[in-house]
């Protein structure tokens, strides 16, 4: 006689050699929000003489970007009100995580960024799940940057061909542009077995969340081209997409 031991093995093997593409199709939001996406670091440092000062301020500011994740999605610092000398920080949660996804992928953070930019006068960590950004106010990359700047972008290296795949993701790009400017800055839906989500920083008006989010498309467009997923990061917003040729992504249906 089978033990319900031996039968449960038995059933999850066959579920898993016949029906794989399930258990990609059904993970959850929240499963990799720490993996890292990208980092960039500033190339001028810190003046020398006083880089122990900025050092502190630092830690300072990261201690309370932590303890507010727990509290919030989006929370903004600055040092003091001297221009430039003062240091602003900020983190952001993807607007799908709870209040404690926010609060271990954030407690990552500031690790990963004093590893990476040591002590550089701004510098950028963006996992999956949540990103961080400090900088010396004042500084040139903080006066030349717009909030449609590209940071980073990824494409996958898998193709589609045919399907009506590019037709499917436009519609669920408009649905994106849209949903982002309803959703107060996150949106995230699938339409066709096309999953598209999107945001934008917490303190960014909705008229440019809706010009970020749209020339985030476009850039995905262009770049991406026919590639089965992509990421887009822009100075003040990202959108990602993704294509389940055998199944819907959890979430959302766009009608």
């Amino acid at each position: 006689m089978i033990s319900p031991t031996d039968l449960f093995m038995f059933l999850l093997t066959i579920t898993l050699v016949f029906f794989p593409s399930y258990y990609i199709i059904t993970t959850t939001a929240s499963d990799d929000y720490s993996s890292l996406v990208y980092r960039d670091c500033a190339k001028q440092s810190f003046p020398a003489d006083s880089s122990r000062i900025y050092s502190q301020t630092l830690s300072s500011l990261f201690d309370s970007v932590v303890f507010q994740s727990s509290r919030t999605k989006f929370f903004k610092t600055s040092s003091s009100e001297e221009t430039k000398t003062s240091i602003s920080a900020l983190f952001q949660c993807r607007g799908d995580l709870s209040n404690g996804d926010c609060y271990n992928c954030v407690n990552k953070l500031p690790n990963i960024l004093s590893n990476s930019c040591g002590e550089t006068i701004s510098g950028r960590i963006q996992l999956l799940g949540c990103y961080i950004h400090y900088q010396l106010n004042g500084s040139p990359d903080q006066l030349s940057s717009g909030f449609d700047d590209l940071l980073y972008k990824t494409c996958s290296v898998s193709q589609v061909v045919g399907s009506g795949f590019e037709e499917r993701r436009e519609t669920a790009f408009a649905s994106l542009e849209r949903g982002v400017v309803s959703g107060s800055g996150f949106y995230s839906a699938t339409y066709e077995s096309v999953y598209v989500l999107g945001q934008c920083e917490g303190d960014l008006g909705i008229g440019f969340c809706g010009e970020c989010v749209k020339s985030a498309i476009q850039k995905a467009q262009v770049e991406c081209g026919s590639s089965i997923s992509g990421q887009i990061y822009l100075q003040k917003c990202f959108i990602s997409y993704s294509y389940y040729p055998n199944g819907s992504y959890s979430g959302m249906s766009i009608s």
